[in-house]
């Protein structure tokens, strides 16, 4: 598939200042809700020292392969054209890797060999790609100062180098608690929206902690929420499957029931809604 034939491209680079903020947590979340809403959507992850999106996707035993344009990406589920759902895809350093726990002991300049062979050679998410189609970047923080502060140094390095900034994501904004129907900010909330404001930059939303969301990647555990369990205001406890359609699948961990299981979260309603202003905004 060559990206020339491709008729819009939207390129999103999520990076953050700071470690720890959730930059695989919500890539993860951005890639599958806009294959739900129909889109082509290929990630690549190039965290050097620390590549998860493998095992964000549960397709950590897959093994990449090499063909005449290229490297082509890991498929994480294929497109249902019935369905309204797009094909995803994924290209990491971590296939490269023998075991999880492996490091990469590279100096600088390999690095950057690297991460240029990645853009490069990657067949078909970048190699055809033309100037001008990268959309911009998505900058995600945390509420506290410390986190804040660290990410306005991304935000000016953006801003230095041309980069458009899309927008700003607060991320674990609130804790949504498994057992009642509370969602409390133990992070504090807003720090992200008033940087946001500060660099007259779009707020895209603020995304709560959820240990459900955790849990069906760690083991693929379908989300289940009390009755009037309120996220942002609204009520997403309808939005779960039954106890006993949960009960069917909560031992299936595949990257195939990832999409479907991921409706039924918490955070899908947030992530579809962040996901439409990018869209919206990249045109």
């Amino acid at each position: 598939m060559s990206l020339t034939k491709v008729k819009h491209i939207i390129l999103v680079v999520v990076l953050s200042g700071k470690g720890g903020v959730g930059k695989s947590s919500v890539t993860t979340q951005l890639a599958l809700s806009l294959s739900l809403a129909g889109h082509s959507v290929g990630v690549l992850d190039v965290d050097l020292t620390g590549p998860s999106m493998p095992r964000m996707f549960n397709i950590e035993e897959a093994k990449v392969t090499q063909a005449p344009g290229g490297w082509l990406p890991v498929t994480v589920h294929e497109a249902n054209v019935e369905a309204g759902v797009g094909e995803l895809r994924c290209m990491s350093l971590g296939f490269l890797l023998r075991g999880r726990g492996d490091a990469v002991v590279w100096r600088g300049p390999k690095k950057i060999a690297m991460v240029r062979q990645f853009l490069s050679d990657l067949k078909p998410l970048l190699k055809d790609a033309r100037p001008g189609q990268v959309a911009g970047a998505v900058v995600v923080t945390t509420p506290q100062a410390v986190a804040t502060a660290d990410v306005r140094r991304e935000l000016n390095f953006c801003s230095k180098t041309g980069i458009p900034i899309i927008g700003v994501i607060e991320n674990m904004a609130g804790f949504v608690c498994p057992n009642c129907a509370e969602c409390t900010n133990i992070f504090s909330k807003g720090g992200g929206e008033v940087m946001a404001q500060e660099f007259n930059v779009r707020f895209l939303g603020a995304v709560p902690i959820d240990p459900q969301f955790v849990m069906l990647i760690e083991t693929g555990a379908q989300p289940v929420y009390p009755a009037g369990t309120i996220v942002n205001g609204k009520d997403i406890s309808g939005a779960s499957t039954s106890a006993e359609q949960a009960a069917q699948t909560t031992t299936r961990k595949d990257a195939a029931l990832l999409a479907d299981k991921y409706r039924g979260c918490s955070l899908e309603p947030l992530f579809n809604q962040i996901t439409r202003d990018i869209v919206a905004a990249t045109g």
